[in-house]
């Protein structure tokens, strides 16, 4: 559960602050196919099954990675509104409005690659493929036009962004195959977790019995 601030109506935000809060809760709720309209809030509360799922790699911020987390592995996530206080202090957290928005991108990017590797190489592989190929359909209409010049550069540097883009499309097809290896190892992660706090539960019942 997230609860989602009165963003516009928050006094000591500026406009600029207001407008990219927005944004970004529009790409996460893309990457990670939920509608949290307050995706940057640290007013949240996770269940224990949700809690013992949920891994933070970043040592930044945990707010965007776990909303994404929960969407790629289809955990239900919701939103309700909350009150804001007045801002006392500024952030401990975002030193800069740029710093933040970097290591933003970086998480969602980091964590997209992760959860969704295929889609991820497919569509960053599809931009120097496509360029390459546009130059290579450029390359044989001026060829067939004035056969007296090679154009070599053009030719070579086509097929470079063909072959990055094909490199790219390898990447994702072997990071899908290693992401099933990945949700084993979060399955069998999972069932420790759920073990090792049924054993704490059961010693704790103990120590109360003998009490």
């Amino acid at each position: 559960m997230v609860g989602a601030r009165p963003i516009r109506q928050i006094k000591h935000f500026s406009p600029s602050k207001k407008f990219l809060q927005q944004l970004g809760s529009w790409v996460v709720r893309v990457a990670s196919s939920t509608n949290i309209p307050d995706a940057p809030s640290g007013f949240r509360a996770f269940s224990r099954n949700a809690a013992m799922q949920i891994n933070v790699f970043n040592e930044y911020t945990y707010t965007l990675e776990t909303i994404i987390q929960a969407g790629q592995k289809g955990i239900a996530i919701t939103s309700v509104p909350v009150r804001t206080n007045p801002d006392l202090r500024p952030s401990r957290l975002v030193k800069s409005i740029p710093s933040y928005i970097k290591q933003s991108i970086f998480t969602i990017l980091r964590i997209f690659m992760t959860y969704r590797p295929l889609r991820f190489f497919a569509v960053f592989g599809s931009i120097p493929f496509t360029l390459g190929f546009l130059l290579c359909v450029r390359w044989l209409v001026l060829f067939f036009e004035d056969m007296t010049r090679a154009r070599t550069p053009s030719l070579i540097l086509a097929a470079i962004l063909i072959i990055i883009g094909f490199q790219l499309w390898m990447f994702g097809l072997v990071a899908d195959v290693m992401a099933v290896n990945r949700k084993i190892l979060e399955d069998v992660q999972l069932r420790l977790r759920r073990s090792e706090f049924e054993k704490f539960t059961k010693s704790k019942q103990n120590l109360s019995n003998t009490d």
